[in-house]
């Protein structure tokens, strides 16, 4: 209920005047008794905001005497009221500082009625409930954020959401083909939460056997094993106050399982070897390449640690998904890998960059980056040609007409063949020539996936 004695009061901040007859006309559908209040500058949008004290804001992000995020900020820190703000910009920088700065969602013109009837509906809904979209500090962010670039459609969604869980010390679950940026990601959460000045602890749980997971991950006493000459903190211990960041969480073994989901639970372990409990309180976040769900149903991953896990999940498209990107992302990596200090960026020409939209990227913005170091580094200050990238041939994907198969006489096991050895050079090709991280993605052994494509292409 509003805090006027009517019904829910809405402020509607735009210099356009038909932009604000537009809004009020959505808004007022949403019930009878709605209270729409309007401003076009900062200034008249404070003076409103202090006589109407709104249950919510739409709030446009370019106002002619002010910009809208300093408006933002006074009045995240006036009162605790949702702020849904309206942007013709949808950079990716733009998004996640208004996120950062507290709104509660934003909307890109040109508006769509039910998107904004949509949008205010929930948020009224979150403003009766009490439950507060939590203002993300924005000092420090600024160069983890600037590294993730990308406009799209998905990319917009990863943003939003990484600036509604930043704040919050909930477990995030990053999901996501290898070379999509789930560090990256990472580094964003951490630089944009309350824990940015604690530390950001990295771990490849798939670099490390299982006895020197558990070691690495809660440290050991002296003498708990061979080699054990001093007692050694362990990367929770390191993390206390800070992030944790467990990669490829898909790969630790059952033992190193139940441990990490006590951690989870109670914020506490021991250290191999020891028997003092030891507490840390950390922000865990964790990636993985693997479906977990069908992992979970294969009986290799605990349910309950799953779920402990799971809590927030953001999934990083693949760059097939977001090829919108590729010329922003090119941009971004010829700047970065420029030929010598100084020098400008390397040109590309247009069959180049149409070579890299064409291209199906299996090593996703990872595989671009480093073609483009290569390319930049074989151009030698000339163009970057079709030629200089060294893409090669798109790779083209299997479609079986059965019917055809079966009248063609072809036989069950040369066919299971057949496919078998394409799926083990599509997942070498992905692994970037990995043998084991291609074994993995087929989850089969290292030694069958030799036999598929021959010892000499697997051991490449």
């Amino acid at each position: 209920m509003s805090r006027n004695g009517l019904g829910d009061t809405i402020l509607i901040v735009d210099d356009d005047a038909a932009i604000r007859a537009l809004v009020r006309e959505y808004v007022s559908d949403l019930a009878p008794d709605i209270v729409v209040v309007t401003a076009e500058t900062g200034a008249e949008a404070q003076a409103r905001f202090d006589e109407a004290k709104p249950d919510v804001v739409l709030l446009d992000m370019h106002l002619p005497d002010t910009d809208g995020l300093d408006v933002l900020a006074r009045f995240r820190s006036a009162a605790d009221v949702p702020v849904v703000v309206i942007t013709a910009d949808s950079s990716s920088s733009r998004t996640i500082r208004a996120i950062q700065a507290g709104a509660y969602d934003y909307l890109v013109k040109p508006l769509e009625p039910e998107t904004v009837r949509h949008v205010v509906q929930r948020a009224l809904d979150h403003r009766r409930l009490a439950a507060s979209v939590r203002a993300l500090p924005e000092a420090g962010a600024r160069d983890a954020r600037e590294r993730i670039v990308g406009a799209s459609g998905p990319m917009q969604a990863v943003y939003k959401l990484i600036g509604r869980v930043a704040g919050s010390d909930i477990p995030v679950l990053i999901t996501g083909e290898t070379g999509t940026g789930k560090e990256l990601v990472t580094e964003t959460l951490h630089a944009n939460s309350a824990r940015r000045r604690g530390p950001l602890i990295r771990v490849n749980c798939a670099a490390l056997p299982e006895s020197l997971l558990e070691s690495e991950l809660f440290g050991h006493e002296k003498g708990a094993f061979t080699g054990a000459l001093e007692r050694r903190k362990g990367r929770f211990e390191l993390a206390d106050g800070g992030t944790i960041f467990l990669d490829e969480i898909g790969d630790i073994a059952p033992s190193v399982q139940k441990k990490l989901l006590r951690v989870l639970q109670f914020g506490e372990f021991e250290r191999v070897g020891g028997q003092v409990t030891v507490k840390s309180d950390v922000r865990v976040v964790a990636a993985t390449n693997v479906d977990l769900e069908a992992a979970v149903a294969a009986g290799r991953f605990r349910e309950d640690l799953y779920y402990r896990l799971n809590v927030i999940r953001i999934d990083m498209p693949p760059l097939r998904a977001r090829t919108d990107d590729v010329p922003a992302l090119v941009a971004h990596f010829l700047d970065r890998y420029r030929s010598r200090p100084g020098a400008a960026p390397t040109k590309i020409s247009a069959e180049a960059m149409q070579a890299l939209l064409d291209h199906d990227w299996p090593g996703n913005v990872r595989e671009l980056e480093n073609a483009i170091q290569r390319a930049v580094v074989l151009a030698n200050d000339r163009l970057i040609t079709p030629e200089t990238l060294e893409l090669g041939t798109p790779h083209t994907r299997i479609a079986l007409d059965v019917d055809a198969l079966v009248r063609d006489g072809a036989t069950l096991a040369g066919v299971v063949q057949d496919v078998e050895r394409a799926m083990a050079e599509a997942a070498l090709r992905r692994a970037h020539g990995d043998a084991g991280e291609a074994a993995r993605l087929l989850d089969i052994a290292p030694e069958r996936l030799g036999g598929l494509v021959g010892k000499r292409e697997a051991a490449r």
